[in-house]
């Protein structure tokens, strides 16, 4: 084997270069999202302010995720193989071939859910999507990208790391019941952490709107945890914003 097509550190590497693809999606958002969320404020901080703020607090936590799934991932059976592939001057091909169809059918699915759930969703949701517009590209990278990297590739690799390391003792690959166990906690937090993003919007937290919320995104949460452990990050992350890409064309 040539060794010098092999990248010298590969955790910091792969962690770098999910850090960086992941870092797309919170610039597209904050830098679109934030300036409509100040135009109402009663006493707003410089909108500048506001938006280095958001960024640069995103950017801590995607530093930690992508360092956590580049570091912990490989020994659970976990990856992100099209980057790996990438990195180590390998045709990354054959693992989009095996990512392809799962990732088409999971996007596709969640995005016809969401253009089912979004006719029985609460009225003061439907007028705050009038309201906040949020870019298509914003969608994509931010939910497809940032989001993936965040709660999969980070948090729900750490969450199977902890009982294998401490429970199970590293021996062999993780038990089924802690990964499903990760997946289903992971999603259940994506879905609990939308509350605080739909409260600086402007809309109440009624119990019709937090369980919209929480379900909502929990489900295709799961899927896309799923999609992560069976196929790698990047069938998560195709998944995730093939979802917005359908609901967008569709609606």
């Amino acid at each position: 084997m040539d060794n010098s097509a092999m990248p010298k550190n590969p955790t910091l590497q792969l962690g770098t270069t999910i850090w960086l693809a992941a870092m797309t999606g919170a610039l597209a958002l904050s830098l679109t999202v934030i300036p409509q969320l100040l135009e109402n404020t009663p006493q707003p901080i410089p909108t500048g302010m506001a938006i280095a703020a958001s960024i640069a607090q995103t950017a801590i936590l995607l530093a930690l995720a992508a360092w956590a799934g580049a570091a912990l991932s490989r020994p659970l059976g976990l990856g992100a193989p099209v980057f790996e592939a990438m990195l180590s001057g390998t045709s990354a091909w054959p693992a989009v071939k095996r990512q392809i169809a799962p990732a088409a059918i999971g996007g596709g699915l969640v995005g016809a859910a969401l253009l089912v759930l979004v006719r029985v969703a609460p009225s003061e949701l439907a007028v705050l999507a009038q309201e906040i517009e949020i870019p298509v590209i914003a969608k994509l990278l931010y939910g497809g990208v940032t989001e993936e990297v965040l709660m999969r590739w980070g948090l729900m690799t750490v969450l199977i790391w902890l009982p294998w390391r401490w429970m199970q003792k590293r021996a062999g690959l993780p038990r089924r019941s802690y990964v499903i166990s990760a997946i289903v906690a992971s999603a259940s937090l994506f879905g609990a952490l939308h509350l605080p993003a739909v409260v600086a919007m402007g809309a109440s937290l009624t119990p019709a709107t937090v369980t919209f919320i929480i379900v909502g995104n929990t489900l295709p949460g799961i899927l896309f945890g799923l999609l992560y452990w069976r196929h790698g990050l990047e069938a998560a992350i195709v998944a995730h914003a093939l979802s917005h890409g359908v609901y967008t064309l569709a609606s």
